[in-house]
């Protein structure tokens, strides 16, 4: 296999909504990493107190089950660019609250209800700018796509833990919320300058009717319902971060914390850097259903790894294999769903992808009262394969999966509805923006 062969493929960068949209979230996304987790830290700061710190998952989690299905809806209604946009601006003002909470001296109350508002506010955000995505590149191009996204979030996941460190340990947290609402400027500027991504013709106005229609949708397709069961099985048996601080003591101590998540980022992205290979994969079920069980089994070395380099060693196989699992699971939906219910499934894909992680950190807390936190791991591990083998039997059809069938069955669904709305058959419902 050649060096041309296994490099990143750069292509959907030459087009130039792509670019401005790829650099704007890049940005955005350096800088909110960089919120995410010094809001934590303050909070520990503040009260002292490791439940006060945990329930910012539940305040987080309970408005992002309901919104993701609003903001699907939205995303097939309206223009998504200024869904997007105006979503960006909402998160803006939200920092702007957290610095100026900052400045006046701090309280509890208004970082919970702002992080609950950022959740709500993300869950109209994720499925504008996922369905967006494939409308800026070309239907072969979702593989490399998916991977550059993936480099996006990696480079943030790495260096805006390293930034915030720094920041932390020498300015105030106020220079955090500041630095992150910079970030905002330049991604606003560059979403302001992306052409409209219209509303696909005849769009449904949203209401309850069109979120179980998309629901519906995802129960017909078999690989859709595989991508979401793999992943939720995977997160919930073998999510270890929760208690990646009691597994470090093993090692060291909290010295040895941050190899941890450095580890699973650097295995993600030595796939994401070689990942051109993907577009040559066309049995898309089977590559997720291999790569979820290469996942559990890096959880498993990295739960009985006596030494520190064969843990890390575990955790970097596990998030190799997590992105190879991504980057098929978002070949299937960005390639394959008509574009008319993008966003309705992007808001279930949202669920899917985050569910699994938020409750396999309540898996992983309560398996380590009876089997320790080393047992916790590598049997969640075990599990993970386990249950990844079960849903290969039991959706066989997945297994079977074949991307470019996928491909053709969407040009037909949007050729039938486009025949449907030329027929007369029904009107297009009128589309605001």
């Amino acid at each position: 296999m050649t060096k041309k062969r296994l490099a990143l493929d750069l292509s959907p960068l030459r087009g130039r909504d792509y670019r401005l949209v790829y650099t704007a979230a890049g940005v955005s996304s350096f800088g909110s990493m960089i919120t995410y987790v010094s809001v934590p830290i303050q909070l520990k700061q503040m009260t002292g107190d490791p439940l006060t710190v945990g329930l910012l998952g539940v305040v987080e989690l309970v408005p992002l089950l309901f919104m993701a299905f609003v903001g699907g809806a939205l995303a097939d209604y309206v223009d998504r660019r200024k869904l997007v946009f105006w979503a960006e601006l909402a998160l803006a003002v939200l920092t702007g609250v957290l610095l100026i909470n900052a400045l006046i001296g701090p309280r509890v109350w208004v970082m919970f209800l702002v992080a609950g508002l950022t959740a709500a506010v993300d869950g109209i955000h994720r499925p504008a700018m996922d369905s967006m995505m494939p409308r800026l590149a070309p239907p072969e191009k979702m593989s490399a796509v998916a991977a550059l996204n993936s480099l996006r979030y990696q480079v943030a996941q790495i260096g805006a833990p390293t930034l915030a460190g720094v920041m932390l340990a020498n300015l105030s947290v106020a220079w955090v919320f500041g630095f992150d609402l910079a970030t905002f400027i330049v991604s606003l500027i560059c979403f302001s300058m992306v052409r409209a991504v219209a509303p696909p013709e005849a769009a449904d106005r949203p209401s309850l009717r069109t979120v179980v229609e998309g629901v519906r949708y995802a129960r017909s397709r078999p690989e859709l319902i595989g991508t979401y069961l793999v992943d939720i099985n995977a997160m919930f048996f073998a999510f270890p971060v929760a208690l990646y601080p009691w597994v470090a003591d093993r090692f060291g101590g909290p010295s040895v914390l941050g190899f941890f998540y450095a580890a699973l980022a650097i295995g993600s992205m030595l796939v994401t850097l070689t990942s051109s290979w993907t577009s040559k994969v066309h049995r898309h079920g089977r590559a997720v259903l291999v790569a979820a069980g290469a996942w559990g089994l890096g959880i498993v070395l990295f739960g009985v790894a006596d030494q520190l380099w064969l843990a890390l060693i575990g955790l970097a196989v596990a998030g190799g294999a997590d992105m190879i699992s991504g980057l098929f699971r978002a070949t299937i939906w960005n390639q394959t769903i008509p574009d008319f219910l993008r966003g309705r499934l992007a808001g279930i894909e949202m669920l899917s992808y985050l569910t699994g992680p938020m409750l396999g950190q309540t898996r992983a807390g309560l398996s380590a009262r009876y089997w320790g936190y080393a047992g916790a791991v590598t049997w969640g591990g075990v599990l993970c394969v386990a249950g990844t083998g079960v849903l290969a039997g039991l959706l066989p059809s997945f297994w079977r999966y074949d991307g470019r069938d996928g491909l053709a069955r969407k040009q037909a669904e949007e050729q039938a509805r486009a025949e449907l709305i030329r027929s007369g058959e029904f009107e297009p419902a009128p589309v605001t923006a």
